[in-house]
């Protein structure tokens, strides 16, 4: 890795080595319309962590044109621009894993090392979205996703015996109050909605499982809903880890041998196998968000795709 303050170089802009690993399998006519089997798929960039600290939550900044992602072994925050590479954007993000933006355009950070969920604002100041539930410290938080109301969810797996309970939480859009709106799973991961927000997809990644929620009109989910959308576990190394919807609502996240692409119905369509180490998470990106870009344990890398991502932030919902 290069000083902090240049640019990271390996593996920028390069068609990875070693091809014959990297293929697109079809399991389904279906998956024609989302990606050709002969696209490329290529790293651009690695040396991001290891194994417990890896590469994690890349997050497209559209009006900037560029892509933000965490190394967290290194607790920094990475800046991919296409033409460009790969730079150090901030150092010191407290281990930070899942980034998503808000409905105004500020980031969204899933703070591992402080145990809370922030906010930076348009001035770098920074704003505790939540660390705490009813007066106990939160375990530390994984991933988050804002929907179109304002409301933010996160995971938070991993806790002790003295710490708020594992599962998912919704932080109201004003920040005044924040609940529980899952537990009883395993370790509470990746999380998506739907294009039309009906559904919340959660990833158990205990049991490599994808799980889907009915959402409520109050925010809350209708935990009588809680069904298996998607088994992600195979022989191969990988699991479900982050998770990201297309327009469509097809859902690609990381299992066995590679990353999957679902349809709505938690039918799996295809597999890309890049060859690499586990999939930690996912982001739609570029002018058209037809650029699927995905994080492994150490690396940055790109494919694209026929349909484009949903676009982060949401479209505010129009009351």
């Amino acid at each position: 890795m290069a000083p902090a303050a240049g640019i990271i170089t390996t593996g920028v802009l390069r068609i990875a080595s070693a091809q014959t690993t990297k293929k697109i399998d079809r399991y389904a006519s279906e998956l024609d319309r989302i990606i050709s089997t002969s696209e490329p798929i290529r790293e651009l960039g690695s040396g991001y962590g290891v194994a417990g600290n890896p590469a994690e939550g890349p997050v497209w900044v559209a009006e900037g044109h560029y892509l933000l992602f965490n190394s967290m072994q290194a607790s920094r925050r990475m800046k991919f621009t296409p033409g460009e590479g790969v730079t150090v954007a901030l150092e010191g993000t407290n281990g930070a894993n899942g980034l998503t933006r808000d409905l105004q355009g500020r980031l969204i950070s899933a703070e591992r090392d402080t145990r809370r969920v922030t906010r930076t604002e348009a001035n770098g100041a920074i704003t505790v979205v939540a660390d705490s539930f009813q007066a106990k410290r939160l375990p530390p938080p994984n991933d988050v996703v804002v929907k179109s109301d304002g409301s933010i969810y996160f995971t938070a797996p991993g806790g002790g015996p003295t710490d708020a309970t594992v599962g998912v939480y919704r932080v109201s859009p004003d920040l005044t109050s924040i609940s529980l709106v899952a537990d009883g799973m395993v370790v509470p991961n990746g999380l998506a909605f739907s294009p039309n927000e009906e559904i919340l997809y959660i990833v158990d990644s205990g049991p490599r499982h994808v799980r889907a929620y009915d959402l409520l009109s109050n925010g809350s989910l209708a935990k009588a809903s809680s069904r298996l959308f998607a088994d992600m576990s195979g022989p191969e190394p990988g699991g479900p880890d982050g998770m990201k919807v297309d327009t469509a609502g097809n859902v690609y996240t990381g299992g066995a041998g590679g990353l999957y692409i679902l349809d709505s119905k938690g039918k799996k369509l295809g597999r890309i196998v890049h060859g690499l180490n586990f999939t930690t998470n996912v982001a739609f990106g570029g002018d058209d968000w037809k650029s699927l870009y995905f994080t492994t344990r150490s690396s940055l890398n790109v494919v694209n795709v026929k349909i484009p991502g949903i676009p982060v932030p949401p479209k505010k919902k129009l009351e």
